[in-house]
């Protein structure tokens, strides 16, 4: 039974949304499987990982037969980009997916659709819309921040927070907090909700840069977004997430203005000295200059200057200069503004004339 025939990008735009969720190691080998629907001239691609599940399709035409199979995600999407861009075929007979074009043809195994574990959807009570561009930009803004593999479970993914006419996005590892919210229409009860670090990362990658809407659903323990012709579902991080108001600080009197782009080449130029175990450098604030080192075990030294607008009182401070590096990059604007308390307190980075983004990085001794 021929499932469809399409263009090549037709098909590989479609499995490429739905194939980065997909692991390279699977506990079940149906895992590893891309599920494939043909209902009429609607063709849908499936991947799961259990935690996330992200379907999309199209209308390729071709007749009103059904018929599901799962195949190789990965073996199927290199196929498809190796192939010429040109007519492609996939056809289904004897537990077998052909794929044809030109005088090109696989044949590849497939385990049966009937055990794909799709993830079951809960009632959803929470529902809203946001602009793509701003769900998007709120994701960029804070990404980063996230822990990767702490024992600290609820710190592996991004807090979103729906408060009145407000959409708060927060995500900190212990040693950084980024937050940035922005604004949506209409108002709703306030919820929160831990989303797992995977699902951000995905979401960043597949979200749309335009002001197509993003419909965003939550039920208990899960959520559901859905946008263009894809449909995102994603089990919640259970956990109680930090106090992020108590983290940022309100009375840091040491503030001055800085270019983002000749700060950053100042840090990645100091940061050559320093060693992979330790990545700190000393901040030095004085009148009229901000004075950046590194030193190393090899009794080695980096300095830079930078003239700024400052005549406060003077400071010496230590970062990790992978958490400064890391909001610079993110961070578009040409100049950042920066707030000191004393040498063990936190900093924050804010944008000039905004209240909108911040960040806030905790010291280290040096």
């Amino acid at each position: 039974m021929q499932l469809v025939k399409a263009p090549r990008d037709a098909l590989l735009r479609p499995l490429q949304v739905v194939s980065g969720i997909v692991e390279r190691r699977q506990t079940l080998p149906i895992l590893a499987n891309v599920l494939l629907r043909r209902d009429g001239d609607r063709l849908t691609f499936t991947a799961t990982d259990l935690e996330i599940q992200i379907q999309t399709g199209a209308e390729f035409g071709g007749g009103k037969e059904s018929a599901a199979t799962t195949v190789s995600a990965r073996k199927l999407l290199d196929i498809l980009r190796a192939l010429p861009d040109d007519e492609v075929t996939l056809s289904l007979a004897n537990r077998r997916l052909t794929v044809q074009c030109g005088r090109s043809r696989f044949n590849l195994q497939t385990l049966a659709a009937e055990e794909f574990p799709t993830v079951a959807q809960g009632e959803f009570n929470v529902d809203f819309v946001l602009p793509a561009s701003g769900f998007k930009h709120l994701l960029s803004m804070v990404h980063f921040a996230m822990a990767a593999q702490d024992i600290r479970y609820y710190l592996n993914g991004m807090l979103l927070v729906c408060e009145g006419d407000r959409v708060r996005a927060v995500a900190t590892d212990g040693h950084r907090l980024a937050l940035c919210e922005t604004a949506r229409e209409g108002e709703s009860a306030a919820v929160e909700a831990i989303i797992p670090r995977k699902t951000v990362l995905e979401l960043a990658r597949l979200l749309p840069d335009g002001e197509e809407p993003v419909r965003i659903q939550m039920a208990s323990g899960q959520v559901r977004l859905s946008f263009g012709s894809v449909e995102f579902i994603s089990k919640l991080v259970e956990g109680k997430f930090p106090d992020y108001a108590k983290v940022v600080p309100v009375a840091n009197p040491k503030q001055f203005l800085i270019g983002r782009e000749s700060l950053m080449q100042a840090l990645n130029r100091v940061a050559i000295l320093t060693t992979d175990k330790f990545k700190g450098v000393r901040c030095v604030l004085a009148a009229g200059a901000l004075k950046i080192s590194s030193t190393n075990t090899d009794q080695e030294e980096a300095q830079e200057e930078i003239e700024i607008d400052y005549s406060g009182e003077a400071l010496d401070i230590g970062f990790n200069v992978t958490y400064l590096l890391d909001v610079l990059s993110n961070l578009k604007n040409e100049q950042l503004k920066f707030a000191f308390g004393d040498a063990l307190g936190s900093a924050l980075v804010t944008l000039p004339e905004s209240d909108r983004f911040k960040y806030v990085v905790m010291p280290m001794r040096i």
